[in-house]
């Protein structure tokens, strides 16, 4: 529909696009035509934010950027176009000027942080036989194991990268917690949360995969920002 605006979904570390499925589904089934999802390299947060902006530059129109886990950190840098219109942060990094995730990470250590190991190239990657419980609790086991299969390593430089301005200072927000989050700390989320003053924080037990477990209760948050801020 016309009024509606552009979703851009934009995924996190060990992630990829296509984690991003059964939300993209729910939005196309109320009336969302215009659905992006960017497929991050996951090198550094710059590269990654230019690679977020670039597909935010073909689109005509007001966009309604959603982050999840580093995805956030992404939106937060990358989300000072002037056609962003709102900023979504699903179980999400949202750094202030002068922090990366890495830094909000050892400041409350989620627990599954020592499930994280770097390879001899420099990526860091989720133990296989820890995905489960480390990112993907509540989804079925079958889903874990392709996660975990199909994951997307970051450099490990990249959790030290800091934002720079952060859009969340100047545009609208709305953020959902994982309560049984194992790789961002609930409470870090919480507290990112608040500082934002967002428009509706929700609170879901969920893992960190809540895009995957919960989709319903996401795409309902999404929708939500989109009505406020799509016309």
């Amino acid at each position: 529909m016309a009024d509606k605006p552009a979703i851009v979904l934009i995924h996190g570390f060990w992630g990829g696009a296509a984690h991003w499925a059964k939300v993209i589904t729910e939005l196309h089934r109320r009336g969302f035509g215009s659905l992006h999802a960017v497929e991050n390299p996951l090198t550094s947060l710059a590269e990654d934010a230019e690679r977020t902006r670039k597909m935010v530059r073909q689109i005509d129109g007001p966009v309604l950027l959603v982050g999840h886990s580093y995805g956030g950190a992404v939106i937060t840098e990358a989300g000072d176009l002037p056609n962003v219109t709102g900023l979504v942060y699903i179980a999400a990094f949202a750094p202030d000027a002068g922090e990366s995730p890495g830094q909000i990470s050892q400041e409350k250590p989620p627990a599954a942080f020592e499930n994280i190991a770097p390879d001899s190239d420099g990526y860091l990657w989720i133990k296989q036989d820890t995905f489960h419980e480390s990112f993907a609790q509540d989804p079925s086991e079958g889903e874990a194991l392709v996660m975990a299969v199909t994951q997307k390593a970051p450099l490990r430089s990249t959790f030290g990268d800091n934002v720079t301005a952060p859009a969340w200072r100047a545009k609208p927000t709305w953020y959902q917690v994982s309560t049984a989050d194992r790789m961002i700390h609930p409470d870090n989320e919480r507290r990112m949360a608040e500082r934002m003053n967002p428009r509706r924080t929700i609170e879901l037990d969920a893992s960190h995969a809540s895009l995957a477990s919960q989709p319903g209760p996401v795409t309902d948050l999404i929708e939500e920002a989109a009505g406020a801020t799509g016309s």
